[in-house]
């Protein structure tokens, strides 16, 4: 029996090696080659992690088999690896199960979030958005459908969820192209970018709006947001565990860190500050000048802190204000969202994005705007 637990006790410290391979690749100088890497695993990564973890559990039960339970031990040791051995085991199976649980977050920070932008971020076309392919058809009027992640649809399993899907729906396929250009992350500068840049020119733009559109500015300008580093309230071992393994992952993200009211004091500042103000309408500007140049017409809609309606219509007005006297128009939402209980203007505990229900009063709104003769 003793040669049995050798054996096994050799076939871990093997099984070490596989460990550090796997999960401290940096420390080994070793990077991969797949998208997302180093931030989340590739779906051969989390394989090789699978058999990794199954491998131990060989191990140790052998072990405890052996060196406990055919044995006989009795005494404090025995008795200390009775109930560490079991525990171990759940923890590993725990580990295992929450490899593959997805959960939709603000951004794709946790590896439950990058589990679930690998299984439902898609389609992505060939110019990386998340949506069709692009066909530039004779005979239909084109919309671009312009803004960052609620553009994108952030947080929704199926694109038919998604505003600019419904529109496009609500419209005809056979009268309109609805294309949307959404990117997570995206600013007004990167948003007058990728427009001015895309294939297809429009009959009709829609931007959509969100009141952290103002952030890059402002934190170039020299406002800054304190706390909001992913990860930055762990220190020191906890640090490795959360960020390596995903059952401490997943519990870390269900977890309150920065608060709303930290970002709401950043927004406030930077849309009363009139230098970091005319330079984000400096970069409104280059869409506006767009839309003039193509003679199309263009909508905007204002997708406010879901749960802070009223504050987001005042710190986003001077940007209405500036849209309004450019011949854009303003495709109201806040009465609307404000019928929708708290719970169904997101997609998740963990996700603010807006939920179907706010995308499918949008896609309203705008078809009745835009069906207008």
């Amino acid at each position: 029996m003793a040669s049995k637990i050798v054996t096994s006790l050799v076939r871990i410290l093997f099984l070490s090696l596989l460990f550090f391979f796997l999960f401290y690749p940096d420390k080994l100088h070793i990077k991969f080659d797949y998208p997302g890497f180093p931030q989340s695993d590739s779906v051969y990564v989390r394989m090789a992690k699978l058999a990794f973890w199954l491998l131990l559990i060989i191990e140790v039960l052998r072990i405890f088999y052996y060196g406990v339970v055919k044995s006989k031990a009795k005494g404090l040791l025995a008795n200390v690896t009775t109930i560490v051995v079991p525990l171990l085991v759940t923890l590993i199976f725990l580990e295992i199960i929450f490899m593959y649980i997805p959960q939709s977050h603000e951004g794709v920070l946790s590896k439950a979030s990058q589990i679930w932008w690998e299984k439902y971020w898609h389609p992505v076309n060939a110019l990386g958005y998340h949506d069709k392919e692009v066909v530039n058809e004779t005979g239909k009027k084109n919309i671009l459908v312009i803004g960052d992640s609620f553009a994108a649809g952030h947080g929704l399993k199926d694109v038919s969820e998604r505003f600019s899907d419904m529109l496009g729906a609500s419209l005809g396929t056979e009268n309109y192209n609805v294309y949307n250009l959404g990117v997570s992350g995206a600013d007004t500068r990167d948003e007058a970018e990728r427009l001015t840049k895309f294939p297809v020119k429009p009959d009709v733009i829609i931007l959509q709006y969100f009141p952290n559109d103002i952030e890059k500015v402002g934190r170039e300008k020299g406002l800054t947001l304190t706390g909001s580093e992913p990860y930055a309230d762990l220190k020191g071992p906890m640090a490795t565990l959360v960020k390596r393994f995903y059952l401490p992952n997943f519990i870390y993200w269900q977890l309150p860190h920065t608060g709303f009211s930290t970002f709401d004091k950043f927004v406030q500042k930077a849309y009363t500050d009139t230098t970091i103000l005319n330079a984000h309408l400096r970069d409104m500007s280059r869409i506006v000048d767009y839309k003039d140049s193509t003679g199309a017409k263009m909508y905007a809609v204002f997708i406010p802190f879901l749960f802070q309606l009223d504050k987001s219509a005042g710190y986003t007005k001077p940007v209405e204000d500036y849209l309004k006297t450019h011949g854009v128009t303003l495709v109201p939402l806040n009465d609307g969202i404000a019928q929708i209980p708290d719970k169904e203007r997101v997609v998740g505990k963990n996700d603010g994005h807006a939920s179907a229900s706010v995308n499918a009063l949008i896609a309203e709104r705008l078809a009745k705007v835009i069906g207008k003769p």
